[in-house]
């Protein structure tokens, strides 16, 4: 789990940088998407969007550690503190970063369509914590529907994802389709508790999850509604990922195959002190380099951008483009190394002596994951105070304070145990 975990994260953090293709034009940089340009690399994003291994990994995880809460007496919110606090803290300190560029951009005369183009950007990443934030809100409810229900559980909300897709495309309801939000990520968060409790066979039988869900999925694409790419596309209709339909479920049916298929070598590999040291030390880290990804990457391109567009003028798709991608990587590699430095020490640790009261904690992770979504969204630029859209920067750290959500508890923690 840990290895899918790390393995998944460090997939999308590839992906967006891969995906990302900003160019010069005119003395203007042109924010554009590697997907827009070449058509090929829409099939690219079935391998790149990862996101739903990572809900899978999260229900075998909350399945665990909710059932030994159960067994050592532990309430709902001691459970969800520390929960939360592993979550949502590391989202804080990159909140408060954006919010002093985003200042710092209107003192020295940006636009805010600049600011908000470029933290939006930067800040796509937390659309997933307020997500999955919701999820393990409802884990009581949802483990308890497995432990009755079994795989229905999960079948009855893959029907309600086909329902509303129903909806979206052949009624015309397209508010209806962010319902998905909910059914489709909570149900493959039920996968995780299928695997948990192995009611999912590994080896070749999973594999039949792999190929049943590629063959609904090949066909969805090709003569049904639903676009090639698996992530959202600038300019298209309809996007599978926003707001997610049924080929998101599908690629959490194969991806959990495949996992199950290859679970027996890989568990054996990862035996071995490198393999296992790598995921330790992946997962050690895991939300700041999720989190600031794409900080990294925005801080790098506006820096070329000072520097003479350097970078900047290759067409891209074009040889060249591609062949200097590495370099690009790398540094953006190097920049989020150094935010992991200073920022990573806020991912350790985890929860207070004493939690907020559990009707606290859900009204502040609700207030949250609002906020998140609107930063998500559209970025912190506006024409507030500063440049500022001051009421969706106020919804999460709000949230975070009445959930008792606190970083400096983590950093103190870690500071201790070091």
């Amino acid at each position: 789990m840990d290895f899918l975990r790390a393995l998944s994260i460090l997939i999308v953090i590839i992906g967006h940088w891969l995906a990302a293709a900003p160019y010069a034009a005119g003395g203007q940089l042109v924010l554009s998407s590697m997907l827009e340009h070449q058509r090929w690399t829409h099939l690219l994003s079935w391998m790149l969007q990862i996101m739903p291994v990572f809900f899978i990994v999260g229900g075998y995880s909350n399945g665990v550690t909710w059932k030994a809460a159960v067994r050592d007496n532990k309430t709902y919110a001691e459970w969800l503190n520390g929960r939360l606090q592993r979550l949502a803290g590391p989202v804080l300190p990159l909140l408060v970063a954006w919010i002093i560029l985003g200042i710092g951009a209107h003192l020295f005369g940006a636009r805010p369509e600049t600011v908000k183009f470029g933290s939006q950007a930067a800040l796509i990443p937390i659309w997933f914590l307020a997500v999955y934030v919701g999820v393990v809100l409802v884990v009581p409810l949802t483990y308890a529907a497995w432990r009755r229900f079994g795989m229905k559980s999960f079948w009855a909300l893959a029907i309600a994802v086909a329902v509303d897709d129903y909806l979206f495309f052949a009624a015309g309801l397209h508010g209806a389709g962010w319902f998905n939000y909910a059914f489709i990520w909570l149900a493959v968060h039920q996968l995780g508790y299928a695997w948990r409790d192995g009611k999912l066979q590994s080896g070749y039988p999973a594999l039949l999850w792999t190929v049943s869900g590629l063959g609904i999925l090949i066909a969805l694409v090709v003569i049904g509604p639903y676009p090639l790419a698996m992530v959202s596309v600038p300019g298209e209709a309809v996007s599978n990922s926003l707001p997610p339909k049924l080929p998101m479920l599908l690629l959490g049916m194969i991806q959990i195959g495949l996992a199950l298929t290859f679970e027996a070598p890989m568990r054996r590999w990862l035996e071995r002190p490198r393999p296992w040291t790598a995921t330790v030390m992946v997962n050690s880290m895991i939300m700041t380099s999720f989190l600031w990804h794409l900080t990294a990457s925005t801080i790098v391109i506006g820096i070329a951008l000072q520097l003479g567009n350097i970078g900047l003028a290759i067409t891209p798709g074009s040889g060249t483009w591609w062949a200097t991608r590495p370099i690009w990587l790398g540094v953006y590699s190097l920049v989020l190394a150094g935010f992991v430095l200073v920022f990573g020490i806020f991912e350790r640790g985890g929860g207070s002596g004493r939690p907020a009261a559990a009707w606290r904690q859900i009204a502040g992770a609700v207030l949250m994951c609002g906020g998140l979504s609107f930063l998500a969204l559209d970025g912190i630029g506006g024409t507030g105070w500063l440049g500022l859209r001051w009421w969706a920067v106020s919804l999460p750290i709000a949230g975070a304070a009445l959930a008792g959500v606190n970083p400096l508890i983590a950093r103190s923690k870690a500071n201790s145990a070091a």
